[in-house]
């Protein structure tokens, strides 16, 4: 019971923050993204030693096996043939993003994961790590001590487990090889990438753009792209002229969309939702069933046996509340009164919209999650 309050309650406070009497005014710097200015995946394989016997156990776990004898080998320790027990080693998987415009010898984050059967990273070293790109370079070495945020205890008959302990962190634990080459102050031309793809969203931002410059410069090519053709003697460089670019407010436009979570009953309804006039109804249909066993005794002196007899009631009943009007072309709010006034619950209320949608009475997309 106190789940479903507390999910009618969220879809009610979502409803309430999509009503709003128009759109609010958005900066372009927080709609769209320069096109050559965006983060790159990093990816390594490494070791992490110094583990309190919670590392892989080596038997299971052959890659790490191997990775620890070639490791030995490079440091002049040949031990091949030999059989290795410890389980203060664990192979992990080093990732991080490489920022734009990172120069070398910067610090990055990093963050390693274990790969074979380790129970916790809790107290490891990672040992020198290549992180490479997707071109197969390497763009940064990372190495460090592990910042775990989860931890693990047990005993003979208990095991407590908060987080994830085979999981860590390493601040500042990678250092940056190799830089990107990317000389925006030397482009002719850029390209804006719209993080939500929209015509009309892109035809303003180019409107806004060539309203600033005072002459035709942005050119919406597609729902998601707006060009820029930078002028040859531009009034301020290159970096100057994106700043000011970026504050222009622009109002965006969206599609009418309904986003339905049927796993937690969250609904949220987009502003532009249109319905044409229509008349729903919603009702409940309740079945209860309740066993009443009943014991049976013989009489005194006879011959039988006591037997239980199962008695069963059986009730139905139906609530429901009667029609309810949606007028044509009703806003927002009104179509949230009219649905509210039905007196549903979220859930309820995910299949009326549906119906809705499947009588063709609303004009939105509807996308469930």
């Amino acid at each position: 019971m106190k789940g479903t309050v507390k999910t009618a309650l969220a879809a009610l406070v979502v409803l309430g923050f999509a009503v709003s009497p128009a759109a609010a005014m958005s900066r372009i710097k927080d709609l769209a993204n320069i096109e050559g200015i965006r983060q790159n995946q990093l990816l390594g394989y490494g070791l992490v030693v110094g583990l309190n016997g919670t590392g892989d156990t080596l038997n299971n776990t052959p890659f790490t096996k191997q990775s620890l004898q070639a490791m030995l080998e490079r440091l002049g320790v040949n031990v091949r043939g030999q059989q290795i027990r410890t389980g203060n080693v664990a192979a992990v998987m080093v990732t991080a993003n490489l920022p734009p415009f990172a120069t070398q010898g910067t610090r990055i984050d990093v963050t390693a994961s274990a790969l074979g059967d380790a129970k916790s990273l809790q107290g490891g070293t990672l040992l020198v790590t290549p992180l490479l790109g997707a071109d197969g370079n390497v763009y940064a070495v990372a190495q460090g001590s592990l910042a775990i945020g989860g931890f693990e205890a047990e005993g003979e008959a208990a095991k407590i487990t908060r987080g994830v302990p085979t999981v860590g962190r390493l601040p500042n634990g990678a250092i940056i090889e190799r830089e990107l080459d990317f000389s925006l102050d030397s482009l002719n031309q850029l390209r804006l990438a719209l993080r939500n793809p929209d015509l009309t969203t892109a035809k303003r931002i180019a409107v806004a753009i060539n309203d600033y410059m005072g002459g035709p410069i942005a050119e919406p090519l597609d729902p998601s792209t707006v060009q820029l053709t930078l002028p040859k003697k531009p009034p301020e460089n290159v970096v100057e002229l994106l700043t000011n670019i970026e504050q222009l407010q622009v109002e965006p436009d969206n599609a009418a969309k309904i986003v339905i979570d049927e796993r937690s009953g969250v609904i949220v309804i987009g502003r532009d939702v249109r319905v044409s006039t229509v008349a729903v109804a919603q009702g409940n249909l309740t079945v209860t069933i309740s066993e009443s066993p009943q014991v049976s005794q013989p009489a005194a002196l006879s011959r039988g046996s006591t037997i239980v007899v199962p008695r069963t009631q059986v009730g139905v009943q139906e609530e429901g509340k009667g029609l309810a009007v949606v007028q044509e072309g009703v806003s927002l709010q009104q179509i949230v009164d009219g649905l509210n006034a039905l007196g549903i619950g979220p859930r309820d209320l995910i299949v009326i919209l549906q119906a809705i949608k499947a009588a063709g009475a609303i004009q939105a997309d509807i996308e469930v999650m």
